[in-house]
């Protein structure tokens, strides 16, 4: 670790910034809503200071001096001759403040971090001076990911931990409330802006008065296996998931989202190979959920196209417990996407349909005649296995032989694989090109135009 990203609480505290324009700005912001006491000389200038600065900050339009910098905790200088900087950071150090020489991390005693601002909740992405806008990025990242209302969370926290301390002596019993507590209702009524009624029931559990936590099952959508694809609320479910049953197309990628220390379960089916048949996941789901446990069912792509999470809800609700569904990109949209190849366009395809090649046994069969339709696009699911009753039902319907085909393997991981053809010759391409892992078989004149496409453009697509 080459720099210690230390906390300094800011009650009390004086903070100076010397400067102006574009890099004395964004430091006084940094504290313009904060507890602290902004001091801002400007220098010599009538420029116009910021609204959102201006109502915090005590503008000073001259220089300092050293006595000015009596009682300063930080001190920002933002702009100027070295000579001159120099002697101003000598006298805020000869007064026990810590200086920043901004754009010179080599000659300042510190450097500011990109900063995620929830009020009771900060998190801060430093390295060191060398990279600030790669700090700037990843900050961007975390924006995303954390609730607005986290910091809300902390404040509660803050405010109880005396109580919780004189009411628990142990710290293991201390430690075990706070999980509780910041993992359970009162965390999600903090998140949903009910501080009043989080707070309640922070003290009830703290009494208490609190029943067993209920359980709940999220059905969740992992997307085509590449984790920047995972929706927010699907890595957020990820993270705080006591259980976690997955299949076997999630990803390891979305998998590392997860706890370290939550229960995983491996329920992954195979052709012909089911080792936990479906209704022992329902078990499964209903079994930990009766814990009290926050179980997450993620499965590739969407749970409700092909994934038979309709059926899974209908167990899970049956059973007496909540359940949410929190979809995801489904591998028909993704892989398209990743292999260039629209869906739908003006010029080749009016409409999209989703299909499945695999269908309940003894059930009835696809409408072969809908899905051969002209000017569409069949995207089929589980396809490699069923490509000679695919090819053959289809051109008897009516869908032309010379029909372009493509194959997406793997889609939007590394191992993505892309094959183009036609429909004449599918079971055969299937054959030919080894095809195993899996694939997304998209039938129809937008799969010409994209193979068209990228061939103009770089010339990598295979076409067989």
């Amino acid at each position: 670790m080459r720099v210690f990203p230390a906390s300094i609480p800011l009650d009390g505290q004086t903070v100076i910034v010397v400067g102006q324009g574009p890099m004395a700005e964004p430091k006084a912001r940094l504290f313009a809503s904060s507890p602290a006491r902004l001091l801002w000389f400007t220098g010599e200038t009538h420029d116009p200071v910021a609204s959102d600065i201006a109502q915090y900050a005590k503008i000073i339009r001259r220089v300092p001096t050293r006595r000015d910098f009596r009682g300063a905790t930080l001190i920002f200088l933002a702009g100027g001759e070295d000579r001159a900087l120099a002697k101003l950071a000598r006298w805020g150090r000869s007064q026990g403040a810590l200086v920043n020489i901004v754009d010179s991390p080599a000659a300042s005693d510190f450097q500011t971090p990109a900063i995620v601002d929830r009020d009771g909740i900060v998190v801060s992405i430093a390295s060191g001076g060398a990279a600030p806008v790669l700090s700037v990025d990843i900050r961007a990242a975390i924006e995303q990911i954390l609730p607005a209302r986290i910091g809300d969370i902390a404040d509660l926290a803050r405010g109880l931990r005396g109580t919780v301390k004189s009411v628990l002596g142990k710290f293991d019993d201390r430690r075990a409330f706070w999980e509780r507590a910041l993992r359970g209702k009162a965390r999600d009524l903090a998140l949903s802006g009910d501080k009043a009624g989080a707070r309640r029931e922070m003290l009830r559990e703290l009494n208490g008065e609190t029943s067993a936590r209920a359980g709940i099952v999220h059905l969740v959508g992992a997307g085509p296996g590449d984790p920047d694809l995972l929706t927010l609320k699907a890595a957020r479910l990820l993270r705080e998931a006591d259980v976690i049953v997955h299949d076997r197309l999630v990803s390891q990628g979305v998998m590392d989202l997860a706890r370290r220390d939550a229960l995983r379960i491996d329920v992954g089916k195979t052709k012909g190979h089911h080792p936990v048949p479906q209704e022992q996941i329902g078990e499964i789901l209903v079994r930990e959920a009766r814990k009290g446990q926050r179980v997450v069912r993620i499965k590739g792509g969407d749970p409700f196209v092909f994934g038979r999470g309709g059926e899974e809800l209908d167990v899970v609700r049956a059973a007496g417990i909540k359940a949410e569904v929190t979809p995801g990109i489904t591998a028909a949209v993704a892989c398209a996407a990743s292999a260039g190849i629209p869906l739908t366009h003006r010029d080749h395809a009016q409409s999209v349909t989703f299909a499945s090649g695999v269908v309940k046994q003894d059930g009835p069969d696809a409408d072969y005649r809908a899905l051969s339709a002209p000017n569409s696009t069949t995207v089929f699911y589980m396809g490699v296995g069923a490509a000679p009753d695919i090819q053959a039902k289809m051109i008897e319907a009516g869908r032309d032989p010379a029909t372009p085909v493509a194959l997406v393997e793997n889609g939007t991981l590394d191992t993505e694989r892309r094959v183009f053809g036609t429909l004449g010759d599918l079971a055969a391409l299937v054959e030919r090109e080894a095809i195993s892992g899996p694939t997304i078989m998209i039938v129809g004149e937008v799969a010409g135009a994209a193979l068209t496409s990228a061939r103009a453009s770089a010339g990598q697509e295979q076409f067989a």
